[in-house]
């Protein structure tokens, strides 16, 4: 298998329902939890590319250009957008969808970066083992 095909294989996708519980007093979702659902998906997606034990190292730029308010359908999309030695990369987007019109458009996006661990806790190349072709 190509590194671009595990790319592709690897594509996470959630869908969550914003409810009261998980929004602000704008009654919008909260951005921490907005914060948590992309660290979660982009986790699935780097661990469905390599299958190793992975920790977060580091966030990129996170943009909120539209808030997301209360009774909405958000999808969070994660993706592998670049592969390094003992890190991985996605990026996750955020998509809010209203729940009783037809409507889709980007409200948040950002990158998470991840690095590969051994038993003792100690980086090791993502790709190892995997028998990946470019």
């Amino acid at each position: 298998m190509t590194i671009a095909e595990r790319i592709e294989r690897s594509e996470t996708r959630v869908c969550i329902t914003v409810f009261p519980s998980i929004t602000n007093h704008h009654d919008t979702l909260f951005g921490g939890k907005a914060l948590a659902i992309m660290d979660e998906v982009s986790f699935m997606a780097a661990t469905r590319f390599c299958r190793k034990r992975l920790v977060t190292v580091s966030t990129d730029k996170i943009d909120f250009n539209k808030a997301i308010p209360a009774g909405s359908i958000v999808e969070a999309v994660g993706r592998v957008e670049k592969v390094g030695n003992t890190s991985v990369k996605v990026r996750v987007q955020i998509f809010l969808e209203s729940m009783y019109e037809d409507s889709r458009e980007l409200a948040i996006q950002g990158s998470f970066t991840f690095v590969a661990l051994d038993d003792d806790k100690k980086p090791i190349p993502v790709l190892q083992g995997l028998g990946v072709t470019s």
